[in-house]
């Protein structure tokens, strides 16, 4: 059975517009961005679905890894630019009363514990791709194509782009990608670190599942630990990694899922972490 083939009915939303949450294995949620006539542009549809989802995934103990992808041939054109440009009249605090909310429910996948992944099958861009480096992991489909062309469009940058993009790529790669608004393709953006994989396009989202169902697997009290540790560039200082990890191994140590990887360890065996 391959890893997206659920072993179970899927965990459909018939109110979710824009977007299908899936449960294709044990642990592991797919969310599809599923607009791609617009190229699943972040329609207010989408936008409240997201918000939705979310707050249910963030609710529900049984959720291990998070799988973000887009239908069709798209990951995420971005901010609908109807919507953006539809008020040419507005007042700067009125526009920034829409775009707060915006960014903050897009962005609210960083208040998810576990281990979140971006599988990018396709263009990521402008606020699409800060969509993506929300998430802790990307992986690319070959072919597929990132960037922020931002000011090329003549606006600056939004969605925390501008803290997103150095905390993954470093400030050099940062400046030259936000300032030039280039569209990178995906051999560049593996080369720039802007993804930690390229995959082939056929099977792509099956090999990602996978992927995601090992993380899955791991022990998820560690999991969402080192989560919190790599959280934002990592600790200040190498004082407080020490500190953070004498505390948070051993919280670990107490937990009934090192005994039972230690006894998987030692019987050759695969683990069944619980939790606890």
């Amino acid at each position: 059975m391959s890893a997206h083939t659920p072993d179970h009915a899927p965990d459909l939303d018939p109110d979710l517009r824009h977007l299908r949450l899936e449960r294709p294995s044990e642990g592991v949620v797919l969310l599809t961005l599923d607009n791609p006539g617009m190229r699943n542009a972040m329609s207010e549809e989408m936008t409240s679905s997201w918000v939705e989802a979310i707050d249910a995934l963030a609710a529900d103990p049984t959720v291990r890894t998070v799988v973000v992808t887009g239908e069709g041939s798209a990951f995420c054109s971005g901010g609908d630019t109807s919507w953006i440009a539809s008020e040419p009249d507005a007042s700067v605090d009125h526009l920034r009363s829409r775009m707060l909310p915006f960014y903050r429910a897009w962005l609210s996948i960083r208040r998810l514990e576990v281990p979140t992944i971006a599988a990018v099958n396709g263009h990521a861009i402008g606020a699409g791709l800060c969509l993506a480096l929300a998430c802790d992991i990307r992986y690319a489909a070959d072919g597929a194509k990132l960037g922020l062309p931002f000011n090329k469009l003549g606006m600056h940058a939004g969605m925390a782009g501008t803290w997103l993009l150095p905390d993954v790529v470093g400030p050099a790669h940062a400046r030259d990608l936000l300032l030039t608004g280039r569209v990178v393709e995906a051999d560049e953006a593996l080369r720039l670190g802007l993804v930690s994989r390229v995959l082939d396009r056929e099977g792509f989202l099956e090999e990602v599942l996978e992927t995601a169902a090992g993380i899955a697997a791991t022990a998820p009290i560690a999991a969402r630990l080192t989560k919190i540790a790599l959280a934002d560039g990592g600790h200040a200082d190498f004082e407080s990694a020490l500190q953070w990890e004498a505390l948070a191994q051993p919280m670990t140590l107490a937990t009934a899922d090192l005994q039972e990887g230690i006894a998987a360890a030692r019987d050759k065996r695969a683990p069944r972490f619980r939790g606890e």
